[in-house]
């Protein structure tokens, strides 16, 4: 099975870009946005992992540490805001595995999140097969088809398609879709990510699938029903 992440942060945002990432590399998410929702999710939901930012309202995340610690061994990853080296050590006192600061790439966090899990004895299962219609892909593998066509996709299609085939009927807005690709920290302009769906759209064509990427305009982009081939 794979593993449970709880997401506890305030910023919409950094819990939309976590959710996409996690999910992305195979973990299942629960997304809280206050310290109290936190608390409440851990006794509720049991996580494998919490990721937790310091700076939330009704409970920072230094108390929700402190008290998880008086019954939970749960592997806990603090969000810093940059500079903040006391509320890190702090953290790290109370009993926090890891922290990271903001701004962060959505592939650190993960390569965070799979250290901590090793060391704890957590490791997650293999990333699942994502199915579309006659579309399959196989994000561990880097292995893409339509039907009996393999289709060649490089890095960023896979990563891109990817997390579209996460959430197929959620239109997803271009800023979502750079972050959870690229990352937070990484200016991409429109016109980059637009030759990566123009390109990701044509190889799937070519292999018999030419509905697989929808623009909605103004909104963002979805997964189309892939019913060629």
């Amino acid at each position: 099975m794979s593993k449970h992440i709880l997401i506890a942060d305030d910023d919409a945002q950094i819990r939309d870009v976590l959710r996409i990432a996690l999910g992305q590399a195979g973990f299942e998410t629960t997304e809280v946005e206050d310290g109290k929702a936190a608390m409440a999710a851990c006794a509720r939901a049991m996580p494998d992992l919490v990721v937790l930012d310091i700076g939330m309202p009704e409970m920072d995340g230094l108390a929700v540490c402190r008290e998880l610690r008086k019954s939970s061994e749960v592997p806990i990853l603090f969000l810093t805001a940059q500079g903040d080296e006391i509320d890190r050590v702090v953290g790290l006192e109370l009993g926090a595995d890891d922290y990271v600061p903001k701004p962060f790439s959505p592939r650190e966090i993960i390569a965070r999140i799979r250290a901590i899990l090793k060391r704890s004895g957590k490791t997650e299962a293999p990333t699942a097969t994502l199915k579309r219609g006659t579309l399959e892909i196989d994000p561990d593998r880097h292995l893409a088809r339509v039907g009996d066509n393999s289709i060649t996709l490089t890095a960023r299609e896979m990563e891109l398609v990817s997390t579209l085939m996460r959430r197929p009927d959620h239109v997803m807005p271009r800023p979502t879709l750079v972050d959870a690709v690229y990352g937070t920290n990484i200016h991409v302009s429109d016109r980059t990510m637009d030759s990566h769906l123009r390109n990701l759209r044509a190889k799937l064509s070519e292999a018999g699938c030419d509905d697989a990427i929808e623009t909605v305009h103004g909104v963002g982009v979805r997964m189309g029903p892939c019913s060629g081939a």
